[in-house]
């Protein structure tokens, strides 16, 4: 019988966590609940769930703060992130995308689509079903096995979502990907994201891999068509 998955919630409202604990619970999910940043954290280091259900607006610790934290931590990095807040504006949405978060939903938000999107975001994050095979460009390593890369030995702390991008991309060299071909192939046809999303993870891909992500060595745009994993120059 398989384990159901753990969602934990951060959110100051109490009216919204139930709302959101009742409506996972009903889908089988263990969902647990903390109302404040800093006690959130702490649980998610002393134990790990399988996907964060995180407010941006928090007292003590905001929810922006807890993304940094999470992704600069070799132990939390793969942890998906499901944004919820009351800022519709997209500059926002891309402000928590680009400090980590994988997908958001904002309030006033449906119950059925927020369950829909948890449903989604753990059905992406689950390994790719394709031949693994480890790739080696240069000083760069990047194992699916383990979901690990590495430049110069050093381990770089990619989101599972980040090193399935990357993965995808390099294990197709010198060759042109539209962001709607990336979104296909990596957040599936169930995605929520935009277009523009893509945007934001590849930005996030150069800082962490690339030695001047200004002027990659190997993730490269391509003016009006989309993105390349460049090995040819290497």
């Amino acid at each position: 019988m398989k384990t159901p998955s753990r969602i934990l919630i951060i959110e100051d409202d109490n009216d919204i966590i139930e709302l959101v604990r009742y409506n996972l619970e009903k889908e089988s999910f263990q969902v647990a609940a903390c109302s404040d940043g800093l006690a959130g954290l702490a649980q998610i280091k002393k134990s790990l769930p399988d996907l964060l259900i995180l407010d941006l607006m928090l007292p003590r610790l905001s929810g922006l703060e807890i993304c940094k934290d999470i992704r600069r931590d070799d132990k939390l990095n793969r942890l998906p992130i499901l944004m919820l807040t009351a800022r519709g504006d997209e500059a926002d949405r891309v402000v928590g995308l680009e400090l980590g978060a994988d997908d958001y939903v904002t309030k006033p938000f449906s119950p059925r689509e927020l369950v829909a999107r948890v449903k989604a975001l753990l059905r992406r994050l689950q390994p790719a079903e394709e031949k693994a095979r480890a790739l080696e460009f240069g000083t760069l390593r990047i194992d699916p096995i383990s979901y690990r890369a590495e430049r110069d030995g050093k381990s770089l702390p990619l989101s599972t979502l980040e090193f399935r991008l990357l993965y995808y991309i390099a294990s197709r060299p010198n060759r042109v990907f539209s962001r709607d071909q990336l979104l296909d192939a990596v957040w599936g046809s169930d995605r929520f994201v935009t277009p523009r999303s893509v945007d934001v993870y590849v930005r996030r891909l150069r800082e962490k891999m690339e030695n001047d992500p200004e002027n990659p060595q190997y993730l490269k745009t391509v003016r009006g068509a989309g993105y390349i994993f460049e090995t040819r120059a290497s």
